[in-house]
């Protein structure tokens, strides 16, 4: 059972951050690799000066997750503008995560930026391993816990290819940004539908695209996103709405895109496929299309925000001890 996630009471202040000692069962080899490595770490830090002074591994662990909620929050916040100006026809094509990125690193200190943050979100995808692989939310091994681990598996898979396009953009931006993802995503649908049962692949793809889109519904609706926050019980009822409109618009900004991939494994044309920011243009040219536009914008922007508060007050508790399997 995971500690009160605020303290109670109209005049409650900040819960101080709590650590409690955490022991998880690993591979032999992999606990024998983190206990050699702590050796080495407490006999630098006997011999030299300067090593004494770097914070503890469970410190910097936490400084590393609350940077990568940080880059997520700053990747969220730009597309929810960006594609808030699209809505209002200012800019032209609406975009998604790798568009924003792409958008950013044509600006002025572009390539600092994609450095920057494809350093952040790598911080993040490691931050996504401990959660999943070995449980530091405390999630459990029930049904809902591993399915949740399995969740921050999966988004740290996604998170690992967007940090790969932050750095890639380094060597330079394409010129069309939206033109380029449609084209990678043609791409992969051809190579996927020239495998055995290729049709369904892609279509088992679209469904899965569209899961991580309910899903995302399912969370906004169910989850008590307080029990995270290390934050006083007044802030916690204020931010919260924030993560519910946030994960609201992510889950049905999936839903375009989820089936029109599925229709190009129905029909087994890969000139179906599209981009996530293509897709939102689908969108936008519908009746009320641009509302809708403007609504998940909004939602993006929502959920960014949310993610800056994680940055700060998220409960954030390393794994300390690793215990080897039986």
């Amino acid at each position: 059972m995971r500690p009160p996630a605020a303290p109670q009471g109209r005049r409650a202040a900040a819960e101080p951050y709590s650590c409690p000692r955490v022991t998880v069962a690993v591979p032999n080899a992999l606990a024998s690799l983190r206990s050699r490595l702590a050796r080495l770490g407490d006999l630098g830090r006997k011999r030299s000066p300067i090593l004494r002074r770097v914070p503890r591994l469970q410190v910097l662990i936490e400084w590393a997750a609350r940077i990568g909620y940080g880059a997520r929050g700053f990747v969220y916040l730009s597309v929810g503008l960006l594609v808030l100006l699209a809505a209002m026809d200012i800019i032209g094509d609406a975009v998604g995560t790798k568009g924003a990125l792409t958008w950013l690193a044509s600006q002025t200190l572009g390539r600092l930026w994609a450095l920057l943050i494809g350093l952040g979100l790598a911080a993040f995808v490691m931050w996504r391993v401990l959660q999943s692989v070995f449980d530091a939310d405390h999630e459990g091994t029930s049904w809902h816990g591993l399915g949740t681990r399995m969740s921050q598996l999966f988004s740290a898979f996604s998170y690992a290819a967007l940090a790969v396009a932050a750095f890639g953009l380094l060597a330079g931006a394409p010129d069309d940004p939206a033109t380029d993802g449609v084209v990678r995503s043609r791409e992969v649908a051809s190579t996927v539908l020239d495998l055995p049962f290729g049709r369904w692949l892609l279509i088992c793809g679209g469904l899965a695209i569209g899961a991580i889109g309910v899903s995302n519904i399912v969370k906004a609706v169910r989850e008590d996103f307080t029990e995270y926050l290390a934050c006083s019980a007044r802030l916690c009822r204020r931010v919260v709405p924030l993560a519910r409109v946030g994960h609201v618009a992510r889950g049905l900004a999936y839903l375009p895109l989820a089936a029109l991939v599925v229709l190009a494994g129905v029909h087994a044309r890969a000139s179906e496929v599209t981009s996530f920011g293509a897709a939102l243009d689908a969108v936008e040219r519908q009746p009320a299309g641009p509302w809708l536009l403007a609504a998940t914008a909004l939602g993006f922007v929502a959920f960014g925000s949310f993610s800056f508060i994680e940055a700060r007050f998220r409960r954030i508790r390393p794994p300390r001890d690793l215990k080897p399997l039986p």
